[in-house]
């Protein structure tokens, strides 16, 4: 009996270690799942975070990303400083001054045309090489890579345009419609130069703006969204929905 009692103590010890095996491997499975679980509400969590417009991307990739979004985002803020203060100056030089465009075009030439050639005649007095005039010439490829981005969204505009006038949705209807009577109170205020300023001030203020007030923006826009959809469903009960509908609309919806 003391050896069989003897014999079974090894295998009762290897049943325990096994068993201890189990028991950690299943807590260190359950330890795991906690954690996958925490994860995935956390993502869940950051994927259910309003963000304005839908946006889902950040505001440098929005924007186009590459150098138009750097310098409208201020990553380099010589560049940025100088193209708002030229687009400054042009609207200062046109608006303020009354400068036209066919002027300026004409009296810088009259003054690169005067100087290059008496620079030239110059030379032949002095013993000096006359002035190198470089060849400027228009690449064809960024000329058609213009063109085929400039048709892709006036075709996209057009068909926007179009399935607006369809009469399918209401909603895209409206807003619509809200956006170009304020576009035309801002255009009666002034004209296209000062409007396209305005609109190059803006991309410069409010994207670096934004970026940097993200999360602020977006809970406020929320709740103002929110808001926006509450009102439009009681104008929709009390308005909308008692407008008569054609039969052919209703057979539709039947």
């Amino acid at each position: 009996m003391a050896d069989q009692k003897h014999e079974d103590s090894p295998a009762e010890s290897s049943m325990d270690k096994i068993s201890e095996n189990i028991h950690g491997n299943n807590s260190s499975s359950s330890s795991s799942d906690s954690v996958d679980d925490k994860k995935s509400s956390s993502s869940s969590l950051k994927a259910k975070v309003f963000r304005l417009f839908g946006r889902e991307k950040p505001v440098h990739v929005v924007l186009g990303g590459g150098k138009p979004a750097d310098v409208f985002l201020w990553r380099n803020k010589k560049i940025s400083t100088g193209v708002l203060g030229g687009a400054t100056a042009i609207w200062v030089l046109f608006e303020l001054f009354e400068y036209h465009l066919l002027t300026l075009v004409c009296h810088c030439l009259i003054v690169g045309l005067a100087v290059l050639f008496l620079w030239s005649n110059a030379t032949n007095f002095i013993n000096k090489s006359p002035p190198r005039i470089p060849e400027v010439y228009i690449p064809e490829e960024p000329v058609l890579q213009l063109a085929s981005a400039l048709r892709f969204e006036l075709n996209r505009a057009f068909a926007l345009l179009r399935e607006i006038a369809s009469g399918r949705d209401l909603k895209k209807f409206l807003s619509v419609i809200a956006g170009l009577w304020v576009l035309s109170i801002v255009g009666s205020w002034c004209n296209f130069l000062t409007l396209f300023y305005i609109v190059f001030v803006l991309l410069h203020t409010v994207p670096v703006i934004y970026e940097k007030y993200e999360d602020q923006v977006d809970s406020f826009s929320e709740k103002a969204w929110a808001e926006i959809k509450k009102q439009y469903a009681v104008f929709d009960a009390k308005v909308l929905s008692k407008i008569p509908r054609g039969p052919l609309k209703d057979k539709k919806n039947a």
